[in-house]
């Protein structure tokens, strides 16, 4: 008899992968976990930098959205049978909101996904992630990135036609945009954070 603990069955997946409605029901799971390609994704703890930078965009964001659209932070989102990652932020319609117990929203309530990337998400964040979203049709995407402790956003548009995306912009002392609507963020309010 062995005296090291037992592992937790979602150590092991099964072999065509886990599935994003199984995200719910997997007793244990440590928080934020998601779901690409139908494996598990753990994520770090995150640095200063991440989480002023997720401040600063969701307070800019919730001040100039129209009535009809919420932000939502770190809530999955369901774009396949087994991907289900969890921006940063993302912009939805509020008649996604179907009860207060929901865990995850549907691809075609997103508006707007953004991502802060981190060390340990760069690939994802860079690469994957972004190919995921345009694939589901998210029209907006954002990426954040690190510039010396002031955030440079990256901010693309999906090209339905090709099903990908493309930049229209980079943003280093101000985000001011007219699409996905109208917005003046001052990415330099990051310091009194």
């Amino acid at each position: 008899m062995s005296d090291s603990p037992r592992l937790p069955d979602w150590v092991f997946p099964p072999p065509e992968g886990f599935t994003a409605a199984d995200l719910d029901h997997i007793p244990d799971l440590p928080a934020h976990t998601e779901l690409i390609d139908g494996s598990l994704v753990f994520v770090s703890p995150q640095a200063s930098f991440h989480m002023r930078a997720v401040d600063l965009l969701t307070d800019g964001l919730r001040r100039h959205i129209a009535r009809d659209l919420r932000v939502r932070r770190e809530m999955s989102l369901i774009l396949g049978l087994r991907q289900r990652p969890e921006p940063d932020l993302s912009v939805i319609r509020a008649e996604a909101e179907r009860n207060p117990d929901q865990t995850s929203y549907e691809a075609q309530d997103v508006l707007l996904v953004v991502e802060v990337v981190s060390p340990d998400s760069e690939e994802r964040d860079r690469k994957r992630k972004p190919q995921l979203y345009a694939e589901a049709g998210i029209p907006h995407f954002w990426r954040v990135e690190n510039n010396a402790g002031r955030p440079t956003v990256y901010v693309y548009e999906l090209d339905p036609a090709t099903k990908a995306y493309a930049l229209t912009g980079i943003h280093h002392d101000r985000l001011k945009l007219a699409l996905p609507f109208d917005i003046d963020i001052d990415l330099t309010e990051i310091d009194t954070l």
